[in-house]
């Protein structure tokens, strides 16, 4: 873990939250540049936009390749040199995203034990058959991550 895992969470934790004003599932993103500069953020929005695909990793890519392609850097979806970080460990669709994006780090939160594709059910983001391999960094803030799950299912089961 480097220290900047910590804060870089902490980001992803105010994404989340924001996610249950529309009673999204709280899950939070955010995309950091080898400086540490926030490039894009996102927070699951699928009720918000009855988009299956809009889960916060996808969201924080996307924001991400725009400011990238809005800077004049390359042609802006290659996020090679970023990092990526985020509540819970994500899903095939996003692991996939990540691949695609080239993204190198990846630091989340949560495990999944359902649906996580990083190393829990799956791992695509080091399946050796791919082209890119991500480095994982789990386990951050762990405990903080979970109980903001837990506690919105909490909620909404009641």
């Amino acid at each position: 873990m480097h220290p900047e895992h910590d804060s870089w969470m902490a980001l992803a934790l105010g994404e989340a939250r924001r996610a249950t004003d529309t009673g999204d599932v709280p899950i939070g993103a955010v995309v950091l540049g080898p400086d540490g500069t926030v490039l894009g953020t996102g927070r699951n929005e699928r009720e918000a936009s009855g988009d299956p695909t809009a889960h916060a990793e996808v969201l924080a890519l996307r924001t991400a390749a725009a400011a990238r392609r809005d800077s004049g850097h390359d042609d802006g979806w290659r996020l090679e040199d970023c990092t990526l970080v985020v509540t819970l460990e994500p899903c095939a669709m996003c692991a996939g995203a990540i691949v695609l994006a080239r993204v190198p780090r990846l630091v989340f939160g949560a495990w999944d034990p359902k649906a996580g594709a990083c190393g829990s059910v799956f791992d695509v983001v080091r399946e050796p058959r791919l082209n890119h391999w991500v480095e994982v960094f789990p386990g951050i803030r762990e405990q903080e991550c979970a109980e903001v799950l837990t506690g919105f299912f909490r909620a909404h089961r009641g």
